[in-house]
């Protein structure tokens, strides 16, 4: 078992396009490491460049406590799962899990012994004797984590292994991807662009953009406390609403196009930074779920906005509003609006409310405020504002 470390970690093709920027990631025996972030975000370079698939431009990258810059592929003791499952088809499921120990000398005995393994921790005893083609979709991608774990590895990588898979099936695999990795207790970095997956299955997750580490932290320590624009954007579905906003010179409001919204002495105390934002523009950031619907008398904090759109949910109601505070749209948070899959115009907000409240398009609607879980961030930096 072994630990990773990536130290200023680059990777710069010939053409001169720097996929990877000086990256630092420690990944802990055991830990599943999750990477996730846009196409061309260099999330996949940095597997590969672990794997010893890619080579480095610069620093250094150390499993356990050995650096293997110069260190070939097939002696790095790392097992890896792809997005293409790559089966053999003509050989069964126990040929296909076994194949990298029968290449490697491995006696029949112990063939025999890793595969049966594998099979009962993964749930494929009952379909050894099957190939490929007479399998489901999860049962093809059981059978090429068996065939990677099967090798007992110091560690372990995944690129994007449920992409091919549907909605439910990919919902059902992420638990046995998760189930399989504490069985085997191994460290483990899984890149996806789906951050869904990053937060239900990471220990901890590392936000990539434009090859530049963005924030590694706990799943729900990235969604309270996103440390810029393209994390609040990136991270939650529906995405973070962000609007224009500007603080007030008393430090004691900030407006949100002609709305007046009070900043709490518990707010002032957790945001010592606003204070320099006195009578200046600021990003404010609300998560859908911290707008509920207000029911019978208004609140301290309110935001009042036009029902545009009402998705019924079952669980929940999705409820498309419009303010006259302008939405933030920038390239950073377009992109991270890109990449989690949300569309929205440049005037649409977003509330999760109870599915029970009564609401429908045209209607003017308010919504409590928690002011606590407002979000600042600075309009040029994008960073958020704290200390």
């Amino acid at each position: 078992m072994a630990s990773i470390t990536l130290d200023r970690v680059s990777k710069v093709y010939p053409n001169g396009f720097e996929a990877v920027k000086g990256l630092d990631l420690e990944i802990a025996d055991g830990e599943l490491m999750v990477v996730v972030g846009p196409s061309g975000c260099g999330k996949t370079t940095v597997l590969r460049m672990v794997a010893g698939i890619e080579q480095l431009t610069s620093g250094h990258v150390l499993i356990g406590d050995e650096i293997v810059d110069d260190v070939p592929s097939r002696d790095r003791d790392v097992a890896m799962v792809f997005q293409n499952y790559a089966l053999y088809p003509q050989m069964n499921v126990a040929d296909n899990i076994g194949f990298g120990l029968r290449m490697r000398k491995f006696s029949k005995q112990d063939v025999a012994s890793r595969v049966k393994d594998a099979a009962q921790a993964l749930g494929l005893t009952e379909v050894l004797d099957r190939r490929p083609g007479q399998l489901s979709g999860g049962q093809r991608q059981r059978v090429a984590m068996g065939r990677a774990i099967v090798r007992e590895p110091s560690i372990f990588l995944m690129d994007e292994p449920l992409s091919n898979l549907d909605a439910k099936l990919r919902v059902q695999m992420r638990a046995e991807v998760a189930r399989v990795q504490r069985k085997i207790g191994v460290a483990t970095i899984y890149v996806t662009h789906d951050q869904t997956e990053a937060m239900t299955l990471g220990h901890r997750v590392a936000v990539m953009r434009g090859g530049l580490l963005q924030q590694c932290d706990a799943p729900q320590a990235l969604y309270d406390r996103p440390a810029n624009l393209f994390v609040a954007g990136f991270i939650g579905s529906p995405a973070m609403n962000l609007f224009e906003g500007a603080v007030a010179g008393d430090f004691a409001t900030v407006m949100l196009g002609s709305q007046s919204i009070p900043i709490t002495s518990a707010v002032r105390a957790a945001r010592p930074g606003l204070q320099r934002y006195a009578d200046r523009p600021v990003v404010v950031g609300i998560r859908p779920e911290d707008l509920p619907a207000v029911n019978g008398s208004e609140p301290a904090a309110v935001l009042k906005g036009d029902v545009e759109l009402v998705e019924a949910l079952g669980a929940e109601q999705l409820v498309h509003f419009r303010t006259d505070a302008r939405m933030v749209r920038s390239e950073v948070v377009d992109t991270a609006d890109g990449a989690a899959g949300t569309e929205l115009s440049s005037d649409a907000n977003v509330a999760r409310i109870d599915p029970r409240h009564s609401v429908s398009s045209g209607e003017r609607i308010s919504f409590s405020l928690a002011t606590e879980r407002i979000e600042f961030f600075d309009p040029d930096t994008g960073l958020a504002i704290w200390g």
